[in-house]
């Protein structure tokens, strides 16, 4: 199967994809969740296979932000992609969850964003990123800004579908003209 093939072409069901926001004051009502939207525009831009994506919204709390990431995992979701919560205020958790739930961590994720990150603004330093592997979902942990999200996505997607690939996920496809996704020919 090649690259322009997607999971439509094979008949299979659109890729879940997970997007978790963890915020007090976006739990509570307080504002308007930027950080969700921003991650679902981004794969609208840049994936072509199918997928649909399921929403939660958690406060800064371990224990919910790990019981959130769990379930999404255990629906199916082959991605799941956090934003906020991983800067270090005592309130920022989401690494902790997101350790506490996988098997297996991929700090490389973290390692590029954070370099990428530092091209823009010297407190990137500051950011705790991480990624890992939960029950057969990819978990990558995004800044809380909008702007952030797709400079640190940027920097990482091309690597999502091939990963996503090892841990027995869909295939997924990308546009070219925003990132070209990488696999190893074989």
């Amino acid at each position: 199967m090649t690259d322009a093939q997607t999971s439509a072409d094979r008949g299979g069901p659109p890729a879940l994809i997970g997007i978790l926001t963890v915020s007090d004051r976006a739990s509570r009502g307080d504002y308007d969740d930027r950080g969700g939207p921003a991650i679902r525009a981004y794969l609208e831009r840049v994936l072509t296979s199918k997928w649909r994506a399921e929403g939660i919204v958690v406060a800064d709390e371990q224990d919910d932000v790990a019981d959130a990431l769990r379930k999404l995992a255990a629906e199916g979701a082959c991605l799941v992609l956090t934003t906020g919560g991983t800067g270090p205020a005592p309130r920022d958790v989401t690494p902790e969850a997101t350790e506490s739930v996988c098997s297996r961590l991929l700090p490389g994720f973290g390692e590029a964003m954070r370099a990428t990150s530092l091209q823009f603004v010297p407190t990137a330093i500051l950011s705790r990123q991480t990624a890992g592997i939960c029950d057969g979902a990819l978990v990558i942990n995004l800044p809380g800004q909008p702007k952030a999200i797709a400079e640190c996505l940027d920097a990482v997607f091309a690597a999502v579908p091939y990963c996503v690939d090892l841990i027995g996920g869909p295939f997924l496809t990308t546009d070219p003209a925003h990132i070209e996704a990488f696999r190893p020919r074989s």
